[in-house]
């Protein structure tokens, strides 16, 4: 309790430019810790449903059983991809019907490549929202905290130079004041640095997870749609409904 008292102590009796950078760095910390805790929910979220998902697409009849199902994940990153392509595969399969044209398999392939791809990048996008924050944090927190404490050590020497002694008892109280910005500074810039390569490592295997998917969604529409291919039809065909 003494050196806790001590800190107090310090902070309150320090120079108001370093108790100024101590509160930016408070603020800081407490924005980094939020983010953390609320980024951990969503990423633990986020697998747990892509897993849940993952086993009912495999598993699932047909991709109309898959949409219901995908509908009441909102926590998936996985089914929300899921639903941007089967969305825009029925868009096309309805302007199709409507004109009464036909397209080869590369033009029905290409559509779902390009809306997946989308949708992977809108939930990549939503996936590192405010990390970056963490970053800053993690790179500037320590540069202000030594401004905290370069500007702490120059009121110090000013002091000696105004009573005109150079003694410990001098100079080790101003000098004190002025490392708590420095370990104030780090005590910010750890965690968020530590969060940060987390997250991150989270997008990424997050990524490759959706990509790996999409690939699969991809391969099972394509051969969908050359069991449907009619032999007369030279590569052309107009997808029924089942799919």
């Amino acid at each position: 309790m003494g050196n806790k008292a001590d800190i107090l102590t310090m902070i309150f009796n320090a120079d108001p430019v370093v108790q100024l950078v101590l509160v930016i760095l408070l603020l800081m910390s407490v924005l980094c810790w939020t983010i953390i805790v609320l980024k951990a929910r969503m990423f633990k979220k986020a697998s747990s449903s892509n897993e849940e998902f993952d086993i009912f697409f495999s598993e699932a009849v047909n991709m109309a059983q898959v949409e219901s199902r995908a509908r009441r994940m909102k926590n998936s990153p996985m089914a929300q991809v899921f639903l941007s392509a089967y969305a825009d595969y029925q868009d096309l399969q309805s302007d199709v019907k409507m004109d009464n044209v036909k397209l080869n398999r590369r033009a029905w392939i290409d559509v779902l490549t390009r809306s997946i791809e989308k949708a992977i990048k809108i939930e990549i996008q939503d996936l590192e929202t405010a990390v970056p924050l963490l970053a800053t944090t993690g790179n500037s927190a320590p540069f202000i905290g030594l401004f905290g404490t370069v500007w702490g050590i120059m009121s110090s020497f000013q002091n000696i130079g105004l009573q005109g002694s150079a003694s410990l008892a001098t100079v080790a109280p101003g000098i004190s004041e002025a490392l708590v910005a420095t370990a104030a500074g780090l005590a910010a810039a750890i965690p968020a640095v530590i969060a940060f390569n987390m997250f991150m490592s989270g997008v990424a295997s997050m990524e490759k997870e959706l990509e790996a998917f999409g690939a699969e969604l991809i391969n099972i529409v394509e051969r969908e749609l050359v069991r449907r291919q009619s032999p007369h039809r030279d590569n052309t065909m107009l997808p029924g409904e089942r799919l």
